[in-house]
């Protein structure tokens, strides 16, 4: 298959946000959110799931780190449906469970065409560097949402909670690229209903 890439801009009067994706990329990132350790936290997603990415986001973090983080996802799930297309000849489901240290973390991605999210993470953090440890869960709602994927994160075990966010967005990253992946046995979308 050709590189399948996505670019995708949103401005707003909280935000302006510019971001491309490369799917079959490996893991080239430059990433300037304003937020650095959501910006660590892309990193390792565009790394673990060997996406090259961009991503220049400027919001109204004097205001608080909500709309940047929630606006970048939304603008991310945006890009990956383009990028993905009409989803012919993709694997379309995607699992994976990443151990970090003490901590094990669940994704599950169907590339189905239907939004649904389903989250379990407890953090005893209310902030790990700028991001709001709440905003986890708003990021990847928006993501799935825009991309019309079936998303699940679960913590299975955990308890320092930079490796639990950490580890969310490399299972995601590692989940989406095996959902992503050319399945060489189909051309087709892999779907009784014939589309996705």
């Amino acid at each position: 298959m050709e590189k399948r890439t996505g670019t995708c801009t949103r401005k707003t009067k909280e935000t302006e946000i510019t971001l491309w994706i490369c799917l079959d990329g490996q893991g080239k990132n430059e990433i300037d959110t304003g937020i650095p350790f959501f910006d660590h936290m892309l990193d390792g997603f565009a790394r673990h799931g060997l996406f090259d990415l961009k991503v220049h986001a400027a919001g109204d973090l004097q205001v608080d780190c909500h709309h940047t983080v929630e606006d970048t996802g939304i603008v991310l799930g945006q890009a990956l449906a383009k990028a993905l297309g009409d989803k012919a000849g993709i694997r379309r489901y995607g699992s994976f469970i990443l151990p970090m240290d003490e901590t094990l973390a669940l994704c599950a991605v169907d590339l189905s065409g239907r939004p649904y999210f389903r989250y379990d993470a407890r953090f005893t953090s209310e902030r790990l560097g700028g991001l709001d440890t709440e905003m986890v869960r708003e990021f990847f709602y928006a993501v799935s949402y825009s991309a019309a994927m079936n998303l699940h994160l679960k913590i299975l075990d955990g308890g320092n909670n930079h490796h639990m966010a950490e580890a969310l967005f490399k299972a995601f990253g590692k989940a989406l690229d095996m959902a992503s992946m050319e399945e060489p046995r189909t051309g087709e979308v892999w779907s009784t209903k014939g589309s996705l």
